[in-house]
């Protein structure tokens, strides 16, 4: 139990920071591209449930990304104390740099975040791509942070290769009228806000974590 509330109550925490300055940073960096996107797209009468643009549409997307990134700092805390290592912020933050390549430098090489309007491949192929990538890619950062032989360089390499050989599902002719400039610009604001996101997550689950952990 003692190692147990430090974790919840990091991830926990550091989860609801994270997910609150995600939301902040979004309004700067991807919600004007949505916006811009989503005036390409056709219209289409769509008579499900959906949020009023405005204060209900900014709270879901806290909501969300607050809950999303709790999950997060839970899985980094978990996998920081069981890797038996030290923790702290310094430690936390290269945890926070392995997933933010885990989670969204791998995938995204073959799967870049797509603005609405783009057309995507079927949703279960991408899926399964996508988790198969990220778990090859963890599997193989795992390999050469804790393994010190040659051979398991070799196999780390192969496991985060492997995928990218394979190579994501795609289609073979896409056509939108969502301008490439605009994508483009998509991709690189993502990049940086999950950046600052899992940078920050890392550092505060450790930090949080040893913080707690010694008021026990």
């Amino acid at each position: 139990m003692s190692v147990f509330r430090p974790l919840i109550l990091a991830g926990a925490l550091a989860g609801l920071i994270v997910g609150l300055v995600l939301t902040g940073a979004q309004q700067i960096g991807t919600v004007p591209l949505i916006l811009q996107a989503e005036t390409y797209e056709h219209a289409e009468e769509d008579n499900s449930w959906q949020p009023t643009e405005g204060f209900e549409r900014n709270a879901y997307t806290a909501l969300f990304n607050v809950v999303e990134w709790i999950g997060f700092g839970f899985l980094l805390a978990g996998a920081q104390v069981l890797a038996r290592r030290e923790i702290g912020w310094r430690a936390g933050f290269l945890w926070g740099l392995a997933g933010f390549l885990t989670f969204v430098i791998a995938p995204g090489l073959g799967l870049p975040p797509e603005l609405p309007g783009v057309p995507a491949p079927p949703l279960e192929p991408r899926q399964i791509w996508w988790i198969g990538t990220a778990a090859a890619t963890a599997a193989g950062l795992g390999l050469i942070a804790f393994q010190r032989k040659p051979w398991t360089a070799i196999v780390a390499i192969a496991l985060i290769a492997a995928p990218h050989l394979i190579g994501a599902p795609h289609l073979d002719k896409v056509e939108t009228e969502v301008p490439e400039l605009l994508s483009h610009q998509f991709v690189v604001a993502v990049t940086l806000t999950t950046l600052l996101s899992w940078s920050l997550l890392g550092g505060l689950t450790g930090y949080f974590y040893n913080r707690f952990d010694r008021s026990e």
